[in-house]
């Protein structure tokens, strides 16, 4: 079996929501999916969304059993869904402009750009989240009807809709909060990493429609592809939160902002992002990544060589997509 995984790179993300809108226009908007988002990008630090997901227990215990300490994301926590004035603007004639029905109270971007940290040395990353497709789902281990299943061909893990019958371990069991509930059909549904295109050749819409190119897409198990080289070769791709013991198969660059400012006003040798929070999202194997990823900017500022340099900076978009026959579309 094979598994298809994806290496998102934190230092070109800029928080733009492409992606997020092409998952959401193409595959939630049935009725009961309105407040989902497969796909979205968050600031950290900060409360992401659902709120507080990091504090909703899940996943697996040191010795590999199932935790059954996870908590059920409430349908508020994911924010509202506010309206917009669509028959008035576009059916009716009446000359408005679009705005939204009712004053927004809370959305699932309502912390957005919001920077931890003292001036001039306040900071703030994008962290863009979607199911993990993990090789050790807690969800599927969860759920008592056998609902969920990981597909032999790639490791993407779906939700059968004719034998989930809503009973929603699985989204107690999701540590990073990932499978939602349709409270119309009352199913639970999720990402699918977008296997139809897959299937075809197509890369996934958040990956595609990504103009910062950040996004690599292949087989963990291809080693002359991007995702192979940089989780395996130069380790410098990593897992969010591995203590959850899901190995999930989304892996991150982690970023690397500007150093902190001194007293005078000059650059100094402390790290913008505290090494230590990026500990607390990605393990102590951040270190020897921000080690790597220093040394070979730094060469590549020197004008040398570097592979890994060329391989993040991904000029020809194709080179981001190692899918059999990738088409343009």
């Amino acid at each position: 079996m094979g598994q298809v995984a994806m290496v998102i790179d934190l230092n070109k993300c800029i928080g733009c929501q492409t992606c997020t809108t092409a998952c959401k226009s193409l595959w939630t908007d049935e009725p009961g999916q309105e407040y989902m988002l497969w796909n979205n990008v968050e600031t950290k630090p900060g409360p992401g969304y659902p709120r507080y997901w990091e504090d909703g227990g899940g996943g697996f215990d040191d010795e590999g059993n199932l935790k059954r300490d996870g908590l059920m994301p409430k349908k508020e926590d994911h924010g509202e869904e506010v309206p917009l004035n669509h028959d008035e603007v576009y059916f009716k004639g009446v000359e408005v402009r679009l705005q939204q029905e009712k004053p927004m109270t809370k959305g699932a971007n309502w912390d957005e750009d919001t920077s931890s940290g003292d001036y001039p040395n306040n900071y703030h990353f994008y962290l863009p989240r979607m199911c993990n497709h993990c090789t050790k789902p807690a969800c599927l281990e969860a759920c008592p009807v056998r609902a969920i299943y990981k597909r032999e061909e790639d490791g993407v893990v779906l939700i059968d809709d004719d034998k989930c019958q809503g009973i929603r371990e699985c989204n107690k069991a999701c540590p990073y909060d990932k499978i939602y509930f349709n409270y119309i059909t009352g199913k639970s549904q999720k990402c699918i990493f977008c296997f139809p295109r897959l299937e075809e050749g197509v890369a996934p819409a958040c990956a595609r429609q990504c103009p910062g190119r950040l996004r690599f897409v292949g087989f963990l198990e291809d080693e002359d592809g991007p995702i192979n080289e940089l989780v395996y070769q130069w380790k410098v791709a990593l897992p969010l939160h591995p203590e959850y013991g899901t190995d999930p198969n989304v892996f991150y660059v982690p970023p690397m902002l500007p150093p902190n400012f001194d007293e005078d006003g000059d650059f100094s040798d402390d790290p913008r992002v505290p090494t230590e929070y990026l500990r607390s999202l990605f393990g102590d194997a951040v270190d020897e990544a921000l080690i790597t990823l220093q040394f070979e900017m730094e060469k590549k500022q020197e004008g040398k060589e570097s592979r890994l340099m060329d391989i993040l900076i991904a000029k020809e978009w194709k080179s981001l997509f190692s899918i059999p026959d990738v088409k343009i579309y």
